[in-house]
């Protein structure tokens, strides 16, 4: 089975608001279930694909000290 967790990922957040984004996060972060993480990962993909350099630093700054 070939299944591609980005796109599917990407449609079903696709015309999501900030609202729902975040209520999709937060969801998936107090639910706690491995199983969110490939999504939290694509999040993450985009939020730094998106990002210049100053603010990519800023997020390897917190997680410097987040881990």
């Amino acid at each position: 089975m070939d299944l591609d967790i980005r796109r599917a990922v990407l449609h079903n957040l696709s015309g999501n608001d900030k609202k729902q984004l975040q209520d999709t996060v937060v969801d998936a972060i107090q639910d706690g279930q491995e199983k969110m993480l490939p999504g939290l990962g694509v999040l993450f993909e985009v939020l730094w694909n998106k990002s210049d350099n100053a603010f990519r630093d800023q997020m390897l700054t917190r997680l410097e000290q987040g881990v």
